[in-house]
């Protein structure tokens, strides 16, 4: 994959919609260096990052991205070892302020979380909420970094999946 995936008009354009949108996007040399890798050997400088506070604030990032072409790159702990959590696009880092845990549903067996929680804790709210009944199935040797969106999204495993 190549990072040229974007023209400067285009990637000026993806950025001038989010600021539109009023979407901060950080694209230093700094935080675009630190987001072109994950844990897997691949090197992909993303077009900025943004660390979304709210839904409303993922869905304009995705409108952006949609209206312009641009690739949208969902990321939490960075663990992926397939190159998952990089991308030429915009990089939504779920990690920073979604992070929260909603409820656990024992009777349901659901849990309504944040994309950006980390997997460990997830599994211990799980356990504490169902008095040890219930966990959350995906165990990667990651699991104190990598989050439930990265999880899903990569189809995590481990020894409880």
């Amino acid at each position: 994959m190549t990072q040229d995936v974007l023209s400067a008009p285009e990637r000026a354009e993806v950025l001038a919609r989010l600021d539109a949108a009023g979407v901060p996007v950080e694209s230093s040399g700094h935080r675009l260096a630190a987001y072109s890798y994950d844990a897997s050997n691949y090197r992909v400088p993303p077009v900025g990052v943004v660390f979304p506070r709210s839904v409303d604030g993922v869905v304009a990032v995705v409108a952006a991205c949609r209206e312009t072409g641009a690739p949208l790159v969902g990321r939490g702990g960075g663990t992926s070892m397939a190159g998952n959590a990089v991308g030429p696009g915009i990089v939504l880092d779920f990690s920073r302020h979604m992070h929260r845990v909603f409820s656990i549903d024992a009777a349901a067996g659901t849990a309504d979380v944040d994309a950006g929680v980390v997997l460990a804790r997830l599994t211990k709210e799980a356990a504490r909420a169902t008095d040890g009944a219930l966990t959350f199935a995906p165990d990667p040797s990651s699991k104190t970094r990598a989050t439930v969106g990265g999880s899903i999204g990569n189809d995590a495993c481990g020894n409880h999946s």
